[in-house]
Parts: C-alpha cells; structure tokens; sequence
C-alpha cells in the first residue's frame, strides 16, 4: 500500500457559471509515478452517519460537486474523502483522508448567547457559509432573511424576554473569506420586564423570504438560544402626602406643592415626574400626589 500522504482535503465554496459548488482541493504527493485520485462525496444524514452523494476518479488535485438542492442542500454538512492510488496499480492505494466537515448555509454567530436584562444590545451576526448566487439579476442580487424570537418554555402568552434591532436583514454576495459569503449583523437586548421569572431560554429564527433561487426555497436555518439572565429590579416610591421611597432605600417626606422630577436616567430617554398639589387647607401645610407623567 503506498503510505499516508497527507493529501489534506479541504472543502471551499464556490460559483462556477452562476451556480453553487464545493471544491475539494488535497495536496498531490510530489512522488513520481503518477498519482490518481478517488474522491468521495458524502453528507451527514443523521449524527454519526454518513450518506455517499457523489464519486468520481480523476487525476487533478481538485474534485466539484454542485449544490443542486436535491443530492445536496443547505443544511448539509458535508465531507471530500480522498485516497490516491498508482495510475495502472489501483490496488496500491493511500489510506483514505476525510476533510473537516463543512456546514452549507446559515450560520449565527454566536451560535448561543446568554445575556443579562441589564439593557446592554449584543451582536449577533447572520452570514451565509456559501455564495449568493442571482442569475440575470445581479443589480440587487440578495437574500433577505425574516427574523422573529420566541420564548421557550412560557406556559402562557407574556411579553417577549428578548428584542431585536431589525425584523428583517439582506445577505449580499461578497468574496468568500473564512467561512463567510455574506454577513449582516443584528443587536440582542434582553427585556427588562420588572418581573422576578428567573432565568429563561428564548430562541431567534431567521427564514429566506420569497427566495427565486430554488436552492434557498426549502431552507430553514437553524435557531440561536439565548438565554436571559435574571436581574433584579429597582423600585422607588412615591405616595399619599408625598413619602418617598428611593431606589436605594433612603426615605423622605416631602410637602412642597409644584411639579418635580422624580428619577431620570443618564443614559436612555427616560424619567419620571410627580405633580403635588395643596391638599392640607388653612390647618396644615401639606401636599398630596395629584399626576404622573412617565417618558
């Protein structure tokens, strides 16, 4: 048998006349004679098993397989394995070497997030790990992706733990570079809902909406988790003849009449205003809540 040759099968992808490709590419033995190749296709039908798709002998150091959305889809995870062999002498053959698995299609990055409902926005990017490809239509060539989060495990309908920045976002073609085609990006922020509901698990999924191109039409990606985080929340009080309760504890009396701020934030557009008014007449000077405004 001829040794292991370190052949190194790597899969990238690729446009070839409009339409989306795996390449395989290994590294030829310098050795004379010349060397053939068999290269296997396979995809991962189910964890731990393998589907063969395609296989061809060929003496180049590359080997295509097209993305047809038949034999191969998005969502497929999919192997090159390649054995070299004597050009006459098939029987003296290298061990066969498998490529790292390489994922077709939508990727979230992270692939799960866990966040705090401290108000802080993450990033979440959304790329496509192969090419967008729009035959005749290349002046607004993209796939746009609808986003929606849903909250897992709530028993009755409630407010969404987590927001995003946008409902919607355009992949558009770009040279491939690492593992990404195309890239958007997206913020995370996790609801402050005042609500003490422990730590919960909500999910975002993106779809392609209204794909022409069929390899995109039956696709759906998969989901990121995101898990919230549970915080605490400040209270403050203000009632009857003003008492009042600040968010860290300190309390206070208060009888003055006019309209005053009750908090503000520094950071966001938000405060409080509380309006008194006379409430005690001619025996005592004493003024009461009469109107909030809250921004």
């Amino acid at each position: 048998k001829l040794t292991s040759l370190a052949l190194q099968p790597v899969i990238t992808p690729e446009l070839v006349q409009g339409r989306v490709h795996l390449k395989c590419s290994y590294s030829p033995p310098s050795s004379e004679p010349p060397v053939q190749y068999r290269v296997l296709w396979s995809r991962l039908s189910s964890p731990g098993k393998r589907e063969q798709v395609h296989q061809e002998t060929t003496p180049q150091p590359i080997s295509y397989v097209e993305m047809d959305g038949a034999n191969l889809r998005l969502g497929d995870t999919v192997f090159c394995t390649v054995t070299a062999f004597r050009r006459g002498s098939p029987e003296q053959q290298s061990l066969p070497e498998d490529s790292k698995g390489f994922y077709a299609g939508i990727k979230f990055v992270p692939e799960s997030l866990e966040i705090a409902e401290d108000g802080k926005e993450h990033v979440l990017t959304v790329l496509s790990t192969v090419p967008i490809a729009c035959p005749g239509q290349e002046d607004s060539c993209k796939i746009t992706l609808q986003l929606s989060t849903e909250d897992l495990g709530r028993q009755v309908p409630g407010p969404p733990d987590i927001a995003l920045s946008a409902c919607q976002v355009d992949l558009q073609p770009e040279p491939c570079s690492g593992s990404s085609c195309a890239a958007a990006t997206v913020t995370v922020t996790a609801v402050t809902d005042f609500a003490q509901d422990g730590n919960r698990v909500s999910r975002v999924s993106a779809q392609p909406v209204a794909p022409r191109d069929l390899l995109w039409r039956a696709y759906t990606p998969r989901d990121v988790k995101v898990t919230v985080r549970d915080l605490p929340t400040g209270n403050c009080y203000s009632f009857t003849d003003p008492h009042i309760i600040t968010f860290d504890g300190w309390r206070y009396d208060s009888d003055k009449i006019g309209t005053f701020v009750l908090c503000r934030s520094d950071s966001r557009a938000f405060e409080v205003h509380a309006r008194q008014w006379d409430c005690g007449g001619h025996r005592s000077a004493t003024a009461c809540n009469c109107g909030v405004a809250a921004r």
